[in-house]
């Protein structure tokens, strides 16, 4: 079950389709396992349905947009149903195997990474894959600007709490953490990073340089 979801505003982005191919791809990725999140999204289409059908020139004032997104974070939590999107798929045909399957480069310690920025012509932000081994931490960093990341596999945790499959994280260069894999499957999450992070760790911070 997730617990971390994206902000009604990523919500908005998304359903208004503003959002860079990797970030979209992660909130899908995350709505096929919260239906929740896709209530919100449906809301979201419908009333973008009803606005393009009225005059072409619509004014959405601030007070009427904050009222929008009061009533989508207060509406009641659907009732589980059958996933029917192929989360699966989704990621092989993007990345041509299976996630453990790839060819994991290790960076320090215990986590791996691949980039597949390249698979996103165009977009301005860095894609990566990271893989942090069953039991493993990562070091100690903050975020030179801003990192969404979804769970794809196995689970973290730090300081804010534990992040399973499918949860929705977004950091910026106000979080520190030092995440931990938790449970007993490697943790493997997919990020879109608009800046490298930045190690704070006593040794680890000599690398800054080194990291891109």
């Amino acid at each position: 079950m997730t617990r971390h979801h994206p902000e009604s505003l990523h919500l908005m982005e998304f359903s208004a389709g503003n959002l860079s191919e990797p970030h979209a791809l992660c909130i899908r990725l995350h709505l096929n396992d919260c239906s929740l999140c896709r209530s919100r999204v449906d809301t979201l289409d419908s009333l973008g349905a009803v606005m393009m059908e009225r005059q072409p020139k619509v004014s959405v004032s601030e007070s009427m947009f904050d009222s929008i997104l009061a009533k989508i974070d207060n509406a009641p939590s659907p009732q589980p149903e059958t996933k029917t999107a192929p989360r699966i798929s989704i990621l092989q045909k993007l990345l041509g195997d299976d996630i453990n399957n790839l060819p994991w480069k290790r960076q320090l310690g215990d986590v791996s990474v691949l980039d597949i920025t390249e698979k996103f012509p165009g977009q301005e932000e860095q894609v990566v894959l990271q893989k942090l081994v069953s039991g493993g931490k990562a070091p100690a960093h903050t975020h030179r600007g801003i990192e969404t990341t979804i769970v794809l596999q196995g689970a973290f945790a730090d300081q804010k709490g534990v992040f399973n499959q499918w949860d929705f994280v977004v950091l910026t260069d106000q979080d520190e953490h030092k995440p931990v894999a938790v449970g007993c499957e490697d943790c493997i999450t997919l990020s879109v990073l608009s800046a490298p992070v930045k190690l704070t760790g006593t040794f680890t911070r000599m690398l800054n340089p080194f990291i891109k």
